[in-house]
């Protein structure tokens, strides 16, 4: 079995194992036409179900042959130009080399003793990205495994700040006074992560949106002074810079002036937004967001990486401290006189993948003007879009998009009741996806069935949109003829 691990005297093993697996996926890329094949859960699961894990196959390219019927086959390919679902991309190439070469060297960024030149590597990108945000000198941060980790840290370094000096820290009486403000649109890990820092989720206050699905800050001024009237302590504020469902970017200045009027944290869910930051034409739309006290960023959404690739960043590296426990194992006290760079004090992990390479090989090879150049075109996608939905009779659409989501759905020509209007739109959503010629995402909106299209490939055209609002607009249509005979 000692042949099967990676080291000095296995090289070429390896070499030809994922080589391999390389020229495999690439063929499967290729010969890929389509996001899906349609294939059921019942379907799949009698096949997954019948592999014997006790019994080994032996060799890599029986586990390759036989990953085609378990894996391959169905997969839902993002890279598919006809996946319009919900926030992922496709990815870039540079991206993907990075991530097998992390693989196979197997850092842990959890101390410079196991990670070296990966620590200092996640260090400069961190500085890089709170650079790009404008968060000066004292910035720090850490990556994380995606935009809930992050916003979950976020507010636990608000809540220790929020509660620093008083007598009880642990009390639940004072953590009963705490209130964190945001969006109704905002991602529902802000309430998840009030449940878990143990506030409850009645001490998240949802702030009522504009018509663009924008936070209203002037009922955040009234929500905040009410909050301040009756003794409560306005932990947090978080804005959305590129909400799931709209890509909507909250009002960012003035969320930042009443965070400072009002003592509170500003946090800043850029998890989709941040793509703006390397936008060569768009970087104005996050202005404000350099006033923010923490930003969450996804690379793995608007930055084509894979997988994962996030990051929390804070304009105060000291805050960080409120992660930061030290074992004598791992990363004792005398290593911060000795300076010596340790990621694990700064983070909610302790053993982590080096997922900041594949962002570094990625600037390396592409740039960041690259990077931005794709996040702009499938904003300008989105456009497109939109001008398609406004001008289709078939169709009702939400909200001009600032990023490149758009929110829609179906509405017949005849008169019919709204919740048939409603099953039509989640039909047609669940035909497509069963038909495997697209995948399309949902939500709702006033209570209402809505579709939704989450464009994050450059290689979807104005074409294929019109073409699956076709599609949408065949299974609604025949929805409602089947049913409303019967009916």
């Amino acid at each position: 079995m000692r042949s099967h691990l990676l080291n000095d005297t296995t090289a070429e093993s390896y070499r030809r194992s994922v080589t391999e697996g390389v020229e495999r996926v690439a063929r499967k890329l290729a010969a890929t036409r389509g996001p899906f094949t349609g294939v059921t859960p019942a379907e799949l699961a009698p096949v997954i179900d019948a592999v014997d894990l006790d019994r080994p196959l032996g060799d890599s390219s029986a586990a390759l042959d036989e990953l085609e019927s378990v894996y391959l086959r169905d997969a839902v390919y993002f890279h598919h130009p006809r996946y319009l679902g919900h926030l992922n991309c496709p990815v870039v190439i540079p991206a993907v080399l990075g991530e097998a070469v992390l693989s196979a060297v197997n850092s842990s960024l959890d101390t410079w003793d196991q990670s070296a030149g990966g620590t200092l590597i996640e260090r400069r990108l961190v500085d890089w990205t709170t650079g790009r945000i404008g968060l000066g000198p004292l910035a720090d941060g850490v990556f994380t495994s995606g935009g809930t980790q992050s916003n979950l840290q976020a507010l636990l370094l608000a809540r220790e700040e929020a509660t620093a000096g008083r007598t009880d820290r642990n009390g639940p009486a004072e953590l009963s006074g705490l209130r964190v403000f945001s969006s109704e649109c905002s991602h529902f890990s802000v309430q998840k992560s009030a449940t878990l820092l143990g506030l409850g989720q009645d001490a998240v206050i949802s702030i009522p949106v504009d018509r663009d699905k924008r936070m209203q800050s002037v009922v955040l001024a009234a929500e905040l002074e009410a909050c301040r009237a009756e003794g409560l302590v306005p932990m947090a504020i978080v804005a959305t810079a590129g909400t799931t469902d709209f890509g909507s970017i909250d009002p960012l200045p003035e969320v930042a002036a009443l965070a400072e009027e009002y003592g509170a944290w500003m946090h800043v869910d850029a998890a989709y937004g941040c793509g703006l930051l390397a936008s060569p034409t768009r970087r104005h739309l996050l202005d404000g967001v350099e006033r923010a006290d923490s930003v969450t960023v996804d690379f793995h959404k608007s930055f084509f990486q894979p997988v994962s690739s996030s990051a929390l960043l804070v304009r105060d590296g000291a805050t960080l401290r409120h992660a930061t426990y030290h074992a004598d194992y791992l990363n004792p006290r005398r290593t911060v006189a000795e300076k010596i760079p340790n990621q694990v004090d700064k983070s909610l992990q302790t053993t982590r993948r080096f997922d900041a390479l594949k962002l570094w090989m990625t600037l390396r090879v592409m740039g960041a003007d690259g990077v931005g150049q794709l996040f702009d075109e499938v904003c300008d996608l989105a456009a497109e879009g939109f001008a398609l939905l406004t001008a289709d009779p078939r169709y009702d659409v939400v909200v001009e998009p600032r990023l490149s989501t758009l929110v829609y759905r179906y509405v017949p020509e005849a008169v019919v009741p709204p919740e048939e209007i409603d099953r039509a739109n989640l039909h047609a959503r669940k035909a497509l996806f069963a038909s495997g010629e697209a995948v399309i995402a949902g939500t709702k909106v006033d209570g209402h069935q809505y579709l939704k299209f989450t464009l994050l490939n450059p290689e979807t055209t104005a074409a294929d949109i019109a073409a699956v609002l076709d599609l949408i607009a065949g299974h609604a249509e025949q929805y409602l003829g089947e049913n409303l005979v019967h009916a």
